[in-house]
């Protein structure tokens, strides 16, 4: 066994190790908008479920320069955004929109997705998606030392949107959602091989 303190790791060491062994990591590819109206579309791969009393989400965001990057700060101003999910065809335009670009940038557009309405908030869903959670604001806890420090966002899911075939008996049926997860560096996983192990009684 390799043994490293975890204090004593610069951040870079520390996150190279932390996406190596948290794997894979589901993939929220998050829709918002900004006060004046441009539509942004990032994905972020710390992303998990909190709980489900009410249903609520939390994702990971990093600051650039001290500052909320724009998924953040449009989460910020406004309260809404939506989780959509990534299915395996969707992974090129999902990667296209992952770069460094100006705040106003539609990466919609520059990815050739869909804003379609949502139900329950302002920010749209990609229609392409097979799956989209409508998300409100609960908190943004932000932790970590500057200027790389992280807004924990939790947000509660107000309207969850199914494609019809995938919804089965209360369901997501998760051979039909065919979605990606991300591993270390420019490495992603699939979800063809899926296994069953019944829990213990």
């Amino acid at each position: 066994m390799i043994d490293l303190d975890a204090r004593d790791l610069p951040a870079r060491d520390a996150y190279r190790l932390m996406i190596g062994i948290i794997v894979p990591r589901a993939i929220a590819f998050v829709s918002t908008i900004s006060r004046d109206g441009t539509l942004n579309l990032a994905p972020f791969s710390f992303f998990t479920g909190v709980g489900s009393n009410p249903p609520m989400l939390c994702i990971s965001m990093i600051y650039r320069d001290g500052e909320p990057k724009d998924s953040l700060r449009n989460i910020i101003d406004t309260g809404e955004f939506v989780v959509n999910s990534v299915s395996y065809e969707l992974g090129e335009r999902m990667n296209l929109t992952s770069g460094e670009y100006a705040a106003d940038i539609d990466e919609f557009d520059l990815s050739g997705l869909t804003p379609v309405p949502s139900l329950k908030v302002k920010p749209p869903r990609v229609a392409e998606s097979p799956t989209s959670l409508e998300c409100v604001l609960h908190q943004v806890v932000t932790v970590g030392n500057a200027p790389k420090q992280v807004g924990i966002v939790i947000g509660e899911i107000v309207q969850f949107r199914i494609r019809e075939d995938l919804y089965d008996n209360g369901r997501v049926n998760p051979h039909t959602l065919d979605a990606i997860g991300r591993m270390a560096g420019d490495s992603y996983s699939t979800t063809h091989e899926i296994f069953e192990m019944k829990r213990p009684k």
